[in-house]
């Protein structure tokens, strides 16, 4: 078993380094290929339009534009992504592409520099993590059938965060912003690349920091005067170091340590919709407890090598931690209200004694739980290139192999507050540790992959394969009669067939079978099978100038697909096989730059991204679980939280020396359960304030900066400018706001060292 250290673990590779062929001249350098630059699943915008596959890339410019962090603002620009926004503020994103579940970005892969990074990708992939966006140098969303050299889940697609690059030569950065809310974000870096009688040394030294007081007000009361606490402090230093030695062959050894650190008063409760119209930005006194911190350490080492002109091998260990603990309101115990979950309670359940209670009105009982987990992940995976002419053919084969482990554990307990009337608690009962959960899940999966991109004149095939091997295995010390382990095979495969009419105009279609597996408590002890599709898209590119066009249709058809009971606290707490759905649409993105193309001597570009989805139940839902947005669902229904349109529009001027951009995002409404009810009631009746819709909304952004001179940027912007109030969900317990109106200021210096 794979229980690599954080700083042993690259000792290996140093070592193989060690045995490089023979020193040359620094002049004499082997050059490196354009494959080894980094590892990217698209590479450039140039390369995402030359894909055979709906591909997109956005770069450094298009994160810093608007000055964005949010991962979920950040994607609104990209078609076919379905978003479920929870906190505001981007720190749990809810990630979904063409139709899959948007809960936790469970159902995509996602990574960063080409390496898995939620905490537990098999055992746990809706973990509660993700890297600060407003670190990244760029974002790649990938869908179609070129994602099966990724995995595990690829019945949706793949995200790949790229962190900041070591540069070529001395560079130094720093921005700093304060805005709303006591917002405060820096981000800064100095990184070099050395050349040396002993090769080329490249070094990166990152920081990133973001906090803020938080939009929302808890409720006070006798003993509670805290009311404002409701922000987050967020850390994320990196170090990054690379090493090309000189060698008659090009290699390249690269290793980086990253660490995160996260506190925020956050909360799983809502409000009810009579209070969330007069307040969207209250919360409730009995929410005061709830707080979630959590640590990630994470690293790889990465050792490129090119023997031959045409054969490039690369070979990535890598290893990672996580710890969390949301501590959390979980439910009402007894007393007058009874045992009632708080989704009943926000809805009027008991006659609104619910309420009454997390409102702090009424003498009761809330059960606050520890949800104490921790996860850690480990590989090795090699992938080798090699490019060959055959005929009249041209081919470049892909191939490689990964051993990857994950485990997930839960030491969770409760704590009973004994509330008085008018909010104040007055005792306590805390459970042993460990008392409430004790269980870990446990995968080992073993991936492999071949692919060929064959080149014939105009055309352009791309056949590829790729099969995985888990074992899990369960360990319940609460309920030991379930431990176990189970087997799982995996098969995915599809094709890409292209056509380029000119230089100008391609088109494209894919097949694609993909799947995404279950969690090992899912498959010892509930028998669920993974989740699999065959997914089909057409689509077609035109660029000329100034000018980008990309329209593409997909339409996926999902067997056996995998979605969470329930989230919260409430339900079973499991995944179930929820049936069959279909969804397809059409995803259009456009691009034109009017300055350049009338030759203005400015800069005016304009870009649209529209999504319409029609993502649709085949069979009636088997859960009859009641606190489970997907029981009741019937056939022909809407999948919960897949918008049926969204879009977005921007447009701006940039001169010499300053410039302003605008951004409008809107998003359709949804409804929240499978049952897709109107009323706040589930599928057995009852009260339950996960029931119900989202709103339609539109968002403004705008921004602006100034060039004070070479290298120095003043910066200011407003974000939702119009201050619209929305639902944007009404997951885990009730309706839940959007960020209010935003407004920012600070100061950029990017300079040359």
């Amino acid at each position: 078993m794979l229980r690599c250290k954080r700083v042993i673990w690259p000792l290996s590779l140093v070592c193989l380094a060690a045995n490089l062929p023979s020193q040359v001249r620094a002049d004499e350098q082997a050059a490196p290929p354009e494959s080894l630059g980094t590892i990217q699943v698209i590479g450039s915008e140039a390369q995402a339009r030359d894909m055979p596959a709906s591909a997109q890339y956005i770069d450094t410019s298009e994160i810093r534009e608007q000055s964005y962090s949010d991962l979920n603002r950040i994607l609104r620009r990209v078609p076919g992504v379905n978003i479920r926004e929870e906190d505001g503020f981007g720190l749990f994103p809810n990630i979904s592409f063409r139709g899959v579940d948007t809960t936790r970005s469970a159902k995509i892969t996602v990574m960063e520099d080409g390496v898995l990074t939620a905490p537990a990708p098999y055992s746990a992939p809706a973990a509660y993590f993700s890297p600060a966006a407003g670190r990244m140098s760029g974002i790649e969303v990938l869908k179609g059938s070129s994602q099966i050299k990724y995995g595990p889940h690829i019945t949706g697609g793949v995200l790949n965060y790229l962190s900041t690059p070591i540069p070529e030569s001395g560079k130094a950065y720093l921005k700093f912003l304060f805005g709303s809310y006591n917002e405060v974000r820096t981000h800064g870096y100095v990184g070099d690349t050395l050349s040396t009688e002993n090769g080329r040394f490249g070094y990166l030294v990152e920081g990133f920091y973001r906090g803020s007081d938080g939009f929302k007000t808890i409720d006070e009361t006798a003993d509670f005067r805290n009311g404002d606490a409701t922000g987050f402090q967020q850390v994320e230093p990196m170090v990054r170091l690379s090493w090309e030695p000189n060698t008659d062959i090009y290699q390249r050894l690269e290793v980086k340590f990253g660490y995160s650190n996260m506190d925020a008063d956050e909360t799983y409760l809502g409000l009810s919709d009579t209070d969330f119209r007069k307040d969207p930005y209250r919360r409730y006194s009995a929410s005061r407890f709830d707080n979630i911190s959590s640590e990630h350490f994470r690293g790889f080492a990465r050792y490129f090598i090119s023997p031959t002109d045409n054969l490039d091998i690369i070979t990535t260990a890598y290893y990672s931690e996580f710890n969390r603990n949301w501590q959390k309101l979980n439910d009402l115990r007894g007393g007058v209200t009874g045992n009632m979950n708080l989704s009943s309670a926000l809805a009027g359940a008991g006659n609104g004694l619910g309420l009454d209670c997390v409102k702090g009105s009424i003498a009761c009982n809330l059960r606050v739980r520890d949800n104490n987990r921790s996860y850690y992940l480990g590989g090795v995976e090699t992938v080798a290139n090699y490019r060959f002419d055959l005929g009249a053919t041209h081919h470049e084969l892909s191939g490689g192999f990964r051993y990857h482990e994950d485990q997930e554990t839960r030491f969770q307990h409760d704590t009973v507050y004994n509330q008085a009337a008018g909010g104040t608690i007055i005792g306590k009962t805390v459970g042993a540790p460990g008392s409430q959960d004790d269980r870990k899940g446990l995968t080992n999966a073993y991936a492999f992959f071949l692919k060929d991109r064959i080149e014939w004149g105009n055309w352009g095939f791309t056949p590829g394969i790729r099969y995985e091997h888990l074992h899990q295995t369960y360990k319940n010390n609460l309920s030991p009669g379930n431990n176990g382990s189970s087997s799982l095979d995996m098969y995915a495969g599809g094709a890409s067939l292209d056509y380029r009419f000119n230089e100008d105009f391609m088109m494209f279609g894919s097949v694609h079978r993909g799947f995404s597996p279950p969690g090992p408590q899912d498959a010892v002890v509930d028998k669920l099978k993974e989740e699999t599709s065959n997914a089909y898209e057409l689509g077609g590119r035109y660029s000329h100038g100034a000018f980008y066009a990309e329209i593409v249709g997909f339409y996926t058809q999902f067997e056996n697909l995998l979605v969470v009971d329930s989230i919260g606290g409430t339900g079973s707490d499991a995944n179930q096989n929820f049936g069959k759905v279909d969804s397809r649409g059409v995803e259009l993105a456009l691009n034109f730059d009017a300055g350049n193309a009338f030759a203005w001597g400015f800069s005016n570009p304009y870009f649209l991204s529209f999504t319409y989805t029609n993502a649709v139940q085949l069979n009636d839902a088997a859960s009859t679980d009641p606190e489970s947005i997907f029981s009741f669902g019937k056939k022909g229904n809407r999948v919960p939280y897949i918008p049926e349109y969204t879009l977005s529009f921007g447009s701006g001027l940039h001169f010499d020396h300053w410039g302003v951009d605008v951004t409008v995002n809107y998003v359709g409404e949804t409804y929240t359960s499978a049952s897709n009810t109107s009323a706040q009631v589930n599928g057995a009746g009852q009260p339950d304030a996960r029931f119900g819709k989202t709103d339609d909304f539109v968002l403004l952004d705008i921004s602006g900066y100034y060039q004070l001179t070479k290298g120095v940027k003043v910066l200011a912007g407003i974000q939702n400018a119009t201050d619209e109030e929305y639902i944007v969900s009404r997951q885990p317990h009730g309706p839940r706001p959007g960020m209010p109106l935003f407004a920012y200021g600070g100061f950029e210096l990017d300079f040359d060292i």
